[in-house]
């Protein structure tokens, strides 16, 4: 199986008698849970080496072993290979053209709902992000599929602003227990001009490297991502599009965010290894005064002043 995106983000539209079935396939990609290879919750895919898949492919049975048996009478050699290149990786870039002088501009139909023009994220002004609206306080796991989902969706991947209403829509709202449409009141609170902060819990943004995790809450005017802990990937990918990732100082006090919040984040002196202040202002008029914590390096500050990585490059 090639490594590539689609056994990343799905492999096909499998056409099949009784979808009810329980049934296998073999990959040679670690991309094996629920769904994820043909959109069935009932097929078992299990991982082994390419060669492996190919014997059990030509023996069509899960529980053949090619070092004791044969297909129709025919031994299945071992494969015999150097598994780096001796020589080690050579890197080309052959492949690369610049763009000329006088290249025509790509033409992208007006009335387009997979294609858009992607328009540069504005600066940060340098001030303190102040009255942020509580946009969702998020419960328990949250990964990158909660973020932006998958399956139909990946039709909208080259139109931001279509792609970004399945926003947070698997997301489990800690104050209702449920899930459901987000995008429309980041929109509106993006509208009316502060933005949102998002709040959640452990490891928010595993699975799945997906950047429309990190553009679509940026587009809406999520400003701020306060979590108890990120994912790798995800928390660098918010800095890339000019999210503040934050982590509370004291995971605890994730508790002490009610419905209605407001939250003032004091970042504009955020510096390397130094904490950043947050007020959460309550419905009844109530203050508390938290630490949150981030990893940002000088050059990620960059990013963010600059409203994202990519505005660094232009």
């Amino acid at each position: 199986m090639a490594n590539a995106c689609g056994p990343c983000i799905g492999q096909w539209e499998r056409e099949t008698d009784d979808p009810t079935r329980p049934n296998t396939i073999i990959t040679s990609f670690n991309r094996n849970f629920a769904k994820r290879a043909d959109g069935n919750p009932e097929t078992r895919a299990f991982i082994t080496s390419p060669s492996m898949a190919v014997a059990l492919a030509f023996a069509g049975r899960l529980d053949f072993d090619p070092r004791s048996e044969t297909v129709d009478g025919v031994w299945m050699r071992a494969p015999r290979c150097l598994e780096l290149p001796a020589q080690g990786f050579v890197p080309d870039t052959s492949g690369y053209v610049a763009p000329q002088p006088g290249s025509p501009e790509p033409v992208i139909a007006p009335d387009s709902k997979r294609l858009q023009r992607l328009e540069p994220f504005a600066p940060w002004d340098g001030k303190d992000l102040a009255g942020l609206p509580l946009l969702i306080k998020v419960k328990g796991k949250c990964t990158t599929d909660h973020i932006s989902m998958a399956g139909p969706w990946l039709k909208y991947r080259g139109h931001l602003e279509n792609i970004s209403d399945n926003l947070l829509m698997g997301a489990t709202d800690a104050f209702t227990g449920k899930s459901g449409p987000v995008a429309p009141r980041a929109r509106a609170l993006r509208d009316a001009g502060p933005g949102s902060i998002v709040v959640a819990e452990d490891n928010y943004g595993e699975g799945s490297s997906r950047e429309h995790a990190a553009m679509e809450p940026r587009y809406l005017g999520v400003r701020v991502v306060l979590a108890k802990s990120f994912a790798r990937i995800h928390e660098t990918n918010l800095k890339k599009q000019g999210v503040l990732a934050l982590t509370f100082a004291n995971p605890t006090d994730y508790a002490k965010v009610r419905a209605g919040d407001k939250l003032d984040v004091l970042c504009s002196g955020i510096t390397p290894g130094h904490p950043v202040p947050v007020i959460i202002q309550h419905e009844n008029g109530a203050q508390e005064r938290i630490q949150a914590r981030h990893s940002y390096t000088q050059q990620q500050l960059d990013w963010f002043r600059a409203g994202s990585a990519l505005n660094t490059l232009t």
